[in-house]
This record gives C-alpha cells, structure tokens and sequence, in this order.
C-alpha cells in the first residue's frame, strides 16, 4: 500500500510537471520550477505533520533501559559499522542489491527527461543547426515537457503494477498461518480454521511458482534490456515506451525489498518478544532471530550479540544507506562520461545520456543476480495464534512449526494469509522507528 500512494504522489508530480503552473500559480514564483519546488515542499511538510500526528509508538520504557553507549564521533560510525557486519540474512542480502540497482536507477530517474528532450530536439536541430538563444529556449522547453510525458506514462504503468500485480505473485512472506499448540492457548482448534477456508476467486489469480523474489529479479532485467535499449533508440515514441517499461522495475522496487527485510524484522522481533515471555528458558538462545544455536554459531553470533539486536529502525537505517551511497558513485561516473561524450547545448547527436542509461543498467544486472540469491520463504517463525499470545502475554512455550515447515505455502487461501499478515502487521507496526 505504501508502494501505491508513492505511485499517486508520482503521477500527481508529473501532471504538475506537464502543465505549465506558473499561470496558476503565479504566486509561488516567477518560474515553473519554483513552482514545482514550492508545492512539493507543502506536501512534504503536510504528509510529515500529518504522521507525526497519527503515527503511534511503541513506549521505549516496555523494551528496558536504553544502552549505555559512549557518545561520540567514532563511537557511532563504530556501531554503524557494529550493525552492518551482523544484519539478519536477507536484508543484508537485500541491501547488496540496493546498493547495485541504484547507481542504475538513479541516471534513470535524474536523466529521463533529458533523454527524451534530447531525442525529440535532435531533428529540429539538424534541420536549423544555426538556431538563436531564443529559440533554442523554446526548443528545449517543449522537449522538457514531452519528456516529463514519459515520466507520467512511467508513473502511471508504476501504479497499475503495484496494485495488479500482487494478485498473481504467491505470497511467500507473509506470515505462515500454523497450528499453534496448548501453549498459545490452547487455540489449535481455531487455527485449524485457516485450513477449512475456501479458496476465492483471487486464489486463482496467483501463478504458481511466481513469488515476489522472482518478480522482482525480472524486473531488474527488463530495466537492464530496456536502458541497453536506449543507446539504439531514436524516436521519442520507442524511448518512451521504453521509460514506460521501466514502471514496472519501479514498482517493484519499491515493494520487493521492504516486504522482505519487514518480515525478517517482523520474526526476528517476535521471537525475541516470545524469549521475554518464557522468562529465560533453556532454549532461550536457540531460537532467537528465527535461527538455532548452531546456526547462530556458524554466524559468528554469540550471546551478547543475539541480546543485543538492533532495532527495527537501525536495520531501516542501513537500508537507506545502501539506496543513498550509490548516487555518490552514478554522479561520479556521469560526470566522466558526460565530460568526454557530451556535445554543446544545441548540436544534434548527443547521445551521453543514453551512454549513462546503458551502463546503469549493466549495474542492475549484477543487482539480478544477487536476487537470485535471496530465498523465496524466510525462516519460518511463530505462528498467527503465537502471535496473538505473545502479544497478550500468554506464550510460554515454543511453538510449533513443524506443520509450516511440511505444508506448502502456496496452498493456503489468500484469506488466510491475509489474516495471519493482520496478526504480524500489528506487531510489527509497534516496532521503534
């Protein structure tokens, strides 16, 4: 759903780009884009206030004294770099890919219109090579709007991905509705209901086998032939078909990868939370983070370290970090390029900026495969009544997951995922940002 809203702040941007505002709203500025600068910072200022408003933590007094650390320069580059090296599986994972895919996506979302102003400008100038500053001006401002078409054409294939395409990918993470054993409550009666269920008809939607870590690893090569694509292309029609494509990179990549750390956090969480529950019980250890005691060793993880996890929004943090690094490198290497291809503004046959757009794409061919790395299904963790009890304080044992692990996932109704996805959501909406 976030992934959505992005998509309609997308296409309510380019609409806003497209039509000449200054006439509108003259009294934001004396330019389009101070016009543009100036809504874009009321939304932002109003979307903030407005969850800051709504949003509600979780008390920090629940989760016990905060940590002692030394303040200090080196101290927090030291825990920086304390939490990078021990970040649960797949979002490290999940993090390389970041780190590739957005010094590809980055030219992308800088250059595009350019790009496409570039080509729709080319045949005007080698008609009028000689052209004045003033029509040059004009040149360049049509092609700056034909160019931000493509974009509301990306924005809008954006948006019909995210909310078409989650109803054919198997929803392997979310939460795994099990049957959940005396200690939950003696509720394994209720559980087996997730099993009577009926299937609807969006059960028939889903394609077997296609899961969203597949999905987004054919987005990612879709972007690499469609960026390699650009050096080829000459006509704004074919360029923004291929921007157009792009969309559906977009979409997933604003769904695939916090789908996928949320439910690490989401499990790792609650099995620390189900830990705390059963007061220090000899298999306390075993099962944190999902993960048994050999496991944990052959991570390099000891105790201290499984006590001492990082919270949800540390490992969010580093996320970021992975997306926000890589635009130091894609300008550094635009800028070379662009300083050895880019031709005087108004000469017809600069074609650096697609040169960009095929090497970013080379990036997220590596991107591809380190999805392809990347399980389908997460560790299996508590089931929707552990859940449940666990945040009612009524977990004392270990759950079960035995019957998780031998039931295919796919098999289960979509209603039942939805409720057991309910169960983990309200967890881990709770969770310290």
């Amino acid at each position: 759903m976030a992934s959505r809203f992005v998509g309609i702040g997308n296409i309510i941007g380019y609409v806003a780009g497209y039509l000449k505002l200054s006439t509108w709203f003259w009294w934001l500025g004396d330019t389009q884009f101070k016009d543009l600068c100036a809504i874009a910072s009321i939304a932002l200022a109003a979307t903030i206030v407005l969850s800051v408003l709504v949003v509600k933590e979780r008390d920090p007094r629940l989760e016990g004294p905060p940590a002692k650390d030394r303040p200090g320069v080196f101290a927090f580059f030291a825990k920086i770099f304390t939490s990078i090296q021990r970040l649960p599986p797949q979002t490290k994972k999940v993090c390389q890919v970041q780190f590739c895919a957005w010094i590809g996506f980055f030219p992308m979302l800088f250059y595009t219109s350019s790009y496409i102003g570039e080509i729709y400008a080319e045949p005007f100038l080698e008609k009028n090579p000689h052209m004045t500053p003033e029509e040059l001006d004009g040149l360049y401002e049509e092609a700056t709007q034909v160019g931000t078409f493509a974009l509301l054409i990306f924005a809008i294939t954006s948006l019909a991905t995210n909310v078409f395409l989650p109803f054919f990918i198997s929803p392997t993470y979310d939460a795994q509705p099990t049957e959940a054993g005396e200690g939950a409550g003696g509720s394994s009666a209720v559980a087996k209901d997730y099993e009577l269920e009926e299937k609807t008809w969006l059960d028939y939607l889903v394609i077997p086998g296609f899961t969203l870590r597949r999905a987004w690893m054919l987005s990612q090569l879709l972007f690499t032939g469609s960026m390699l694509c650009t050096v080829f292309v000459r006509s704004v029609t074919a360029a923004t078909v291929l921007i157009g494509l792009v969309g559906i990179t977009w979409a997933l990549t604003l769904w695939a990868p916090w789908a996928i750390i949320s439910a690490e956090i989401s499990k790792r969480d609650e099995s620390r939370r189900a830990q705390q529950q059963r007061n220090n019980s000899p298999n306390r250890i075993a099962s944190l983070d999902g993960y048994s005691s050999d496991e944990n060793r052959e991570r390099g993880v000891g105790k201290d370290d499984e006590e001492e996890a990082d919270q949800a929004g540390v490992i969010l943090g580093i996320h970021n970090m992975a997306i926000a690094a890589p635009q130091i490198i894609a300008t550094v290497v635009s800028s070379i390029i662009f300083h050895f291809f880019q031709k005087p503004r108004g000469t017809p046959g600069d074609h650096s900026i697609a040169i960009v757009l095929a090497l970013g794409g080379l990036t997220v061919l590596i991107s591809a495969w380190f999805i392809h790395r990347i399980r389908d299904e997460p560790d299996t963790g508590p089931g929707p009544m552990d859940l449940s009890a666990i945040e009612e304080g009524e977990c004392s044992t270990r759950p079960s997951t035995s019957h998780s692990r031998t039931r295919s996932h796919e098999q289960l109704p979509r209603a039942s995922l939805e409720r057991a996805s309910l169960v983990r959501n309200k967890s881990f909406s709770g969770v310290e940002y």
